[in-house]
């Protein structure tokens, strides 16, 4: 499964500092940033669970970080 989120992110070291946490707490999840995207997307992957988009987004609020999730339109 992969969620996609629009993010408020601008720095390369706060998106490096992000998925570290994410792949230190999720440990079945994979991050990465896009910067260069007008929207700063976010995608998390995962492979053996469902992704908890409301945790997900409490969980960026505690490291500044406003997300949305993008729909598939």
């Amino acid at each position: 499964m992969i969620e996609v989120f629009k993010t408020n992110i601008e720095s390369e070291s706060h998106a490096e500092e992000i998925i570290s946490a994410i792949h230190c707490f999720f440990k079945n999840y994979t991050a990465n940033f896009d910067l260069e995207d007008c929207d700063k997307i976010l995608r998390i992957k995962s492979v053996h669970e469902h992704i908890e988009s409301s945790n997900m987004i409490v969980f960026l609020a505690n490291y500044g970080c406003d997300a949305i999730i993008l729909n598939d339109d």
